[in-house]
């Protein structure tokens, strides 16, 4: 019987985006997920992303054993945050270019908040201003393939995204991620945790693309200092699941098969 992996996907993309990287992790593992997180009225996005985690526990309460926790960006925080609060629902946690935020990073979070500048610390000014329109898939894929982001995609990720990451409009086709609901996720992250990292009861592993910016080296080392807390480079940027998926899941199976064994 294959084990499972709960994933949580990163910021605006729905999870079906992943689709190689979860297909190259079976069939030793089944890959369980929601298509967006953020989008069922039962669970808001509020600060802190305290209904999110809300929302990810109510899933993973479900399930009949517990999961391995795999989250990208957004997703590494929240599955984080869940840990902490029922670590009896988790064999263990890998954050794919998620940040293990500090003490430091969380004043600043607080503070830019207070000021009204956080879209200065996050991607929510430029998802206001993103197209959310398209009079096809086709002309979709041109314009995502032009921009930086999607620019190193594999193939079958890009192509992934625009069968997964639009839905039909009545002219043409438009984001299945909602672009407000993505806002807010950006403006409320967290400046709180449920509990020290230190007190972490299931293994982590943070995996951060070499060129990424959102995972920086104090980052690193806030990992290497838990109890059973690692950290790994690898190449690529933020959105490096999506840009070497074959490789992503052969770390991931790596980390589980030798936490396995431990």
């Amino acid at each position: 019987m294959s084990q499972q992996i709960f994933f949580v996907h990163a910021n605006g993309f729905p999870s079906a985006t992943y689709g190689k990287l979860f297909a190259a992790l079976a069939p030793d593992y089944q890959v369980l997920h929601l298509d967006r997180h953020g989008h069922d009225p039962r669970f808001p996005v509020n600060d802190n992303w305290l209904c999110l985690v809300d929302e990810l526990l109510h899933h993973l309460a479900a399930q009949s054993t517990p999961v391995w926790g795999v989250g990208h960006s957004l997703g590494g925080v929240l599955h984080l945050h869940a840990a902490l609060r029922r670590p009896e629902l988790y064999r263990g946690v890998v954050m794919l270019d998620s940040p293990l935020l500090t003490r430091a990073d969380q004043w600043v979070i607080r503070t830019a908040k207070g000021l009204g500048l956080i879209d200065r610390l996050t991607p929510a000014a430029r998802t206001a201003g993103r197209r959310e329109a398209f009079p096809d898939r086709e002309s979709a894929h041109r314009y995502f393939a032009s921009k930086a982001l999607f620019r190193a995609f594999d193939p079958d990720c890009l192509q992934a995204y625009v069968d997964h990451g639009l839905e039909q409009a009545e002219q043409g086709v438009r984001l299945h991620f909602d672009a407000s609901t993505e806002m807010r996720i950006y403006r409320s992250i967290p400046h709180t945790s449920p509990a020290p990292a230190r007190q972490l009861q299931v293994p982590l592993a943070m995996v951060r693309g070499q060129h990424s910016g959102v995972v920086r080296r104090h980052h690193a080392l806030a990992v290497r200092r838990l109890p059973r807390g690692e950290c790994h480079s690898v190449p690529g940027g933020h959105m490096f699941p999506l840009e070497r998926p074959l490789d992503t899941a052969s770390l991931i199976k790596g980390l589980f098969d030798r936490w396995s064994r431990q």
